[in-house]
């Protein structure tokens, strides 16, 4: 499957897959923001996806990040095929270092994973 991508930023990294059998392509942030009212680091990707109809793409954090005090503020991120923008994780600290940042531009900080979805219909029972 092909998927388009836009580079936002001259900096940005093209996702790959590491090694064979891989089923997620790491995310390197390109810039890095502390929203003081969500006590949360936002990091930029720098990257915008076409995702096609019929697919999600699933943002996961890194099995490294278990290194960190860190976690993915929405615990995995949901990017529906109608979405164009730029691409970011957001995230916060456990402990009591809320302002220390977990990863530092040019870090793997996720990866991303695209796949199709069934369309469900509901039918109500009694």
């Amino acid at each position: 499957m092909k998927v388009k991508i836009k580079k936002l930023v001259p900096e940005a990294v093209i996702p790959a897959y590491a090694k064979p059998g891989d089923a997620g392509m790491d995310l390197t942030a390109v810039k890095v923001e502390y929203d003081r009212v969500n006590k949360c680091f936002v990091y930029h990707s720098g990257l915008a996806f076409e995702v096609p109809e019929g697919h999600v793409m699933l943002l996961f954090p890194r099995s490294s990040n278990r290194k960190t005090e860190a976690y993915l503020t929405n615990s995995v991120g949901v990017i529906d095929s109608g979405y164009r923008g730029e691409i970011m994780f957001s995230f916060k600290n456990r402990d009591r270092r809320v302002d220390e940042q977990p990863y530092k531009v040019g870090d793997r900080l996720g990866q991303i994973i695209i796949m199709p979805y069934p369309q469900v219909e509901f039918e109500e029972v009694e």
